[in-house]
C-alpha cells in the first residue's frame, strides 16, 4: 500500500430498521443538514458518464484544519443492503455502505479505500498518515452520533 493509499474500516451498531438508516445514508445530498461537522457543502455537480448517476461536489472537513474538496457519485445500489460509491478530487477510491437488519438494531459497515490527492496530504502521508486516519475516524464517530439524532428527528416527525 502507498503512502497516500488509505483503507478505512468502520462500523457502526444503530437501533432502528435497515430500511430508515439506508434511506439516510444512501441521500447524499442531505449529509450536509444531518452531518454538519463533517459536510460543509454538497451542491449537485451533473451526471457521471460511467453510471448516469447523479454526481456531487463536496466541501468537507475533519478534526484537524484542514478542508477536503472532491466529488462522490453511487456506483451501485442494492436497497436496503448496499450502497457503493466512487470519489475524485482531493480523495480519489471507492466505498461501500453495507446493512444489515440484527433484530431492532442494524450493523452498518462502511469501507473506504482512499488515496489522498491533495497535495500536502499526499507528501504528509508517509509521516503523518496515523493523524490523518485518526481524523477519518473522528468524522466516522461524528456521523453515528449525528445519524442517531436523525433517526431520532425522522420518528419524531412522523409521530407529530
Amino acid at each position: 500500500m502507498g503512502a497516500n493509499e488509505y483503507c478505512m474500516p468502520t462500523e457502526w451498531r444503530i437501533k432502528g430498521d435497515i430500511r430508515e438508516v439506508y434511506d439516510v445514508c444512501s441521500n447524499f445530498k442531505d449529509y450536509q443538514r444531518w452531518w454538519p461537522d463533517v459536510y460543509l457543502d454538497i451542491q449537485t455537480a451533473g451526471t457521471d458518464r460511467e453510471t448516469g448517476n447523479e454526481v456531487y461536489a463536496i466541501l468537507s472537513k475533519g478534526k484537524l484544519p484542514y478542508k477536503l474538496r472532491w466529488r462522490s457519485c453511487k456506483t451501485a445500489e442494492n436497497a436496503p443492503y448496499s450502497l457503493s460509491l466512487k470519489a475524485s478530487g482531493d480523495l480519489a477510491g471507492h466505498g461501500t455502505w453495507k446493512f444489515e437488519q440484527d433484530g431492532e438494531y442494524v450493523n452498518v459497515r462502511f469501507d473506504w479505500y482512499v488515496n489522498a490527492e491533495r497535495l500536502l496530504l499526499k507528501l504528509l502521508s508517509p509521516v503523518l498518515k496515523p493523524i490523518f486516519r485518526s481524523n477519518h475516524y473522528w468524522a466516522m464517530e461524528k456521523g453515528l452520533e449525528s445519524l442517531e439524532r436523525e433517526l431520532i428527528r425522522r420518528r419524531g416527525a412522523a409521530a407529530g
